[in-house]
């Protein structure tokens, strides 16, 4: 990468500062004088009217990235049929996918059967409900795709840090104190990464939202920048690479990229974080070129693994389909209603299925009466009352997707 032609941006500026670390006790005097004096804050360009000079060969790396998220786009689609009862659910677990990578990139992790516990109530991980938070942002930003502005960043903001204990009165506003990215939280001074001042944030997000309206660039730079951006100027108190992430989900959409389903796209960057902590290190720079590469090839990686994930969930619910026919059950039966269901939620008890199927109590223990008979589901919890089932085979999948991300 080194001796390829960069994609030149205005690099950051600085403005000088001096901190004075809080006498908290747990420092030493001598820790306390290291981590007081001078630092230097960020300031970002702008870049509404940015002017950017493509290379050659990293304008045919974006057209063949933008190629492979339309074709898994249409792909899906395709597999499903827009009539699919399928469908739905897919897109929920495509995006739960997504949002449980994302997430991972901030070492919040979590398995497929606890979030999905988490979905219904049930869950005792700490991570999960957090990352529960995370999917509701990505449906924010992709109900708001058509009005991207500030409202609806500080709206995702707020359904994201809504979910984590203590941050609620943070929850959907611009911070008001300095933050940074860095292994010390008692010092800017070394860190990776020092966000503006925070009188410099609205502006700074007016300057973004009007960028990201831009008819006339190539969607997957746009993304790819527009995040960058987003993490330099790091508009929040906390929350600012999950929602940095949902954004490019919410711009793609806008744009008209993928329209049906949700690409792992996060999925693509967890494989190499460094490379993409890196990337948006040399952005900051002044050289676009290492972040658009990132997010080209997860784009790639995305349309790859997207399309194995739903040839994989989508057998499983053949699988089921069959052992329900074994089974011999008529077509007005409950458990052909639930059984696509178990895609977006492999794990579910009788209250989910009242409250999101609309059956009644008698009906829906009926049916996961009879998708047990077929072995579809297994009861976990062994209890008589408050019972848990689970499709062994979709949380299979999505752990050993998860698993395949970390070997990576």
């Amino acid at each position: 990468m080194g001796t390829d032609s960069p994609l030149l941006v205005p690099a950051v500026d600085h403005e000088p500062d001096y901190w004075v670390a809080d006498n908290t006790g747990m420092l030493s005097r001598r820790a306390m004088a290291d981590a007081s004096g001078p630092y230097e804050r960020t300031i970002t360009p702008t870049i509404a009217e940015l002017s950017l000079q493509f290379p050659a060969d990293l304008v045919a790396d974006m057209e063949e990235a933008a190629a492979a998220l339309s074709s898994f786009d249409q792909y899906a689609r395709t597999r499903l049929g827009h009539d699919n009862p399928t469908l739905g659910p897919m897109n929920s677990i495509l995006l739960r996918t997504e949002s449980a990578s994302s997430s991972q990139i901030e070492n919040l992790t979590v398995s497929a059967r606890q979030l999905a516990l988490a979905q219904i109530d049930e869950s005792t991980a700490g991570n999960a409900n957090v990352v529960v938070a995370n999917v509701r942002t990505m449906e924010a930003a992709l109900r708001l795709a058509d009005h991207l502005d500030s409202a609806a960043l500080l709206e995702m903001h707020r359904v994201l840090l809504s979910g984590q204990r203590g941050d609620k009165p943070h929850a959907g506003r611009y911070r008001e104190q300095l933050v940074w990215v860095g292994a010390s939280a008692a010092s800017p001074r070394g860190a990776a990464h020092i966000a503006p001042h925070h009188a410099r944030v609205p502006a700074a997000i007016d300057d973004l939202v009007t960028f990201m309206a831009r008819l006339d660039l190539p969607v997957v730079a746009q993304a790819a920048i527009a995040h960058a951006q987003f993490e330099t100027i790091h508009p929040f108190t906390d929350g600012n690479g999950r929602t940095g992430r949902a954004l490019v989900h919410a711009l793609m959409r806008a744009k008209g990229l993928v329209t049906s389903t949700t690409a792992p796209i996060s999925a693509g960057l967890l494989v190499d974080t460094d490379a993409y902590t890196s990337a948006l290190t040399a952005y900051r720079r002044g050289d676009a070129r290492p972040i658009v590469e990132q997010f080209a090839g997860a784009s790639r990686f995305a349309a790859v693994s997207g399309s194995r994930l739903v040839d994989a969930l989508v057998a499983q619910i053949d699988a089921g389909r069959a052992a329900l026919d074994e089974l011999g059950l008529r077509s007005q039966a409950g458990a052909w209603k639930v059984l696509p269901a178990l895609i977006a939620q492999p794990v579910v008890n009788g209250r989910y299925l009242q409250d999101r199927l609309g059956m009644n109590p008698v009906a829906a223990q009926r049916s996961l009466d009879q998708l047990a008979r077929a072995g579809v589901l297994v009861e976990r919890t062994g209890m008589r009352r408050n019972r848990v089932w689970q499709h062994p085979g979709v949380v299979s999948v999505l752990d050993d997707f998860a698993a395949g991300l970390r070997r990576s």
